[in-house]
């Protein structure tokens, strides 16, 4: 053995040794905690990085350091998650803060469907099977007016579904105009070619008319669809046909439509001073024959996708192989049933949040963030600003909103140790400023928020 290999070889020997890890007593308390082999599985991978970082060079690290490490690594990885924060941005369905939160109603409903067994999939009067989409399909059909209705997991799975029932091995006609990415690379051309059908764009980016749909007509054809361009507006010199003249195209051809309207609003988003967001029961009042929208954007639902037509083209999605790997779960489908429910009662803006945010008063706002601002003192101050409605929904509208000002010599580390707090809180920087937008922050948080500002300006 070379001498010059020594000092290498006592650089190894400070590492310590798996078992004289473990009996350390932070390690230990984790080991409490969780399972032993899983604790075991990553002392070894930290010693693994260890010695690799020894043998290119490093120093040795303490055991304490090593443990450290340790520790650090367990407490990011094995945490209850998601994590609770509070939405202090003025994005009301912030797609990275997950959209829409639920009614209390509606999660109660679902925290029933999980805790115990329910009828999901049983008729309590003939004691046979049953189907987990029937009240639920029924109550959608009672709020727009559609024949038949199917629930599936997402709004991407519900185009899918409806794609590969009615056009599979087909041509489908798309304006190019909304030959669209939808978002986190959504895109329409290859969601077409995922459903096994065929892209045929018409029309040009800006302008698109019912006549170029109807020259693309011939016997290979299988849909026109039409996207609603929900994350961008194209503006200026444009033409898009209405869906009633698709219909009519379409119809005349014997070719079905097809009609993704996206956010699922279904209450007129202008009496709250907000552009017309197309609603599934004008799609349906047009006659088309399936249309598609989300359950977590502005309907104010869980994770969902649903669709809405005629009866024969709903049994066929039924019916595809499709529908059974994209169903939706027991848990999402009581708190989607839910959350019709404040519809068919008429209290969706009372009981939805994303609706009591829409639907708040500036001068509401205004006195809640008086009453936090006194709490907090001189470092706080409300001001006037405006907020979005997100989430892929009503591209450029704002709404008037009132938000608090924390004064910082740096707003990114007021940010980060937000972020952070015990009760984590996410908001936005604005001229050089933090600042706290109350619209999207619910009621019941504000003592929670004044909780983490408190923690964080000390």
């Amino acid at each position: 053995m070379s001498f010059t290999m020594l000092p290498q070889m006592n650089k190894f020997r400070k590492i310590p040794s798996v078992d004289v890890i473990l009996q350390q007593d932070d390690i230990k308390q984790i080991g409490e905690e969780f399972n032993l082999d899983m604790v075991t599985l990553l002392i070894r991978k930290v010693l693994a990085v260890t010695r690799k970082e020894v043998s290119e060079g490093q120093t040795s690290p303490s055991i304490e350091s090593i443990v450290k490490s340790i520790t650090e690594i367990a407490s990011t990885r094995w945490r209850t998650s998601p994590q609770a924060v509070i939405n202090a941005t003025g994005v009301i369905l912030h797609t990275n803060l997950g959209r829409a939160p639920l009614s209390k109603e509606s999660i109660l409903s679902a925290r029933r469907a999980a805790e115990g067994y329910s009828d999901l999939e049983l008729d309590l009067a003939t004691g046979k099977r049953g189907s987990r989409q029937a009240q639920v399909s029924q109550l959608i059909c009672d709020l727009v007016g559609s024949e038949a209705a199917i629930i599936v997991n997402n709004n991407a799975a519900a185009l899918i579904l409806g794609l590969a029932a009615v056009a599979n091995g087909k041509g489908v006609i798309v304006s190019r105009s909304e030959a669209v990415e939808i978002g986190g690379g959504f895109r329409i051309p290859d969601v077409l070619a995922q459903s096994g059908s065929r892209l045929v764009e018409v029309g040009t980016t800006n302008r698109t008319y019912s006549k170029d749909f109807e020259s693309a007509i011939d016997e290979d054809t299988g849909a026109l669809l039409s996207v609603h361009a929900s994350n961008f507006k194209i503006v200026g010199f444009t033409h898009s046909p209405k869906i009633s003249e698709l219909v009519e195209v379409g119809h005349k051809s014997n070719v079905p439509v097809l009609h993704d309207v996206g956010s699922g609003c279904i209450v007129d988003a202008t009496k709250y001073g907000l552009a017309k967001e197309p609603m599934p029961q004008e799609s349906v009042d047009s006659n088309v024959d399936l249309c598609f929208f989300s359950a977590d954007k502005l309907l104010g639902g869980p994770q969902a996708g649903i669709v809405v037509g005629k009866k024969h083209y709903i049994q066929k999605l039924s019916s595809h192989p499709l529908a059974r790997a994209f169903r939706i779960d027991k848990m999402s489908l009581a708190a989607l049933n839910e959350t019709l429910l404040h519809y068919s009662r008429g209290e969706s803006e009372t009981k939805i949040p994303i609706w009591q945010m829409i639907s708040a008063s500036v001068e509401d706002l205004s006195v809640r963030s008086k009453h936090i601002c006194e709490s907090l003192g001189p470092t706080a101050e409300t001001i006037k600003t405006s907020a979005t409605v997100g989430g892929g929904s009503l591209p450029g509208e704002h709404l008037d909103s009132v938000a608090i000002s924390i004064k910082a010599k740096s707003p990114n580390d007021v940010g980060r140790k937000l972020r952070e707090a015990n009760y984590p809180v996410v908001g936005r920087i604005e001229n050089n400023r933090f600042i706290l937008d109350l619209r999207t922050i619910l009621p019941e948080q504000d003592s929670f928020l004044v909780k983490s500002l408190k923690q964080i300006l000390v």
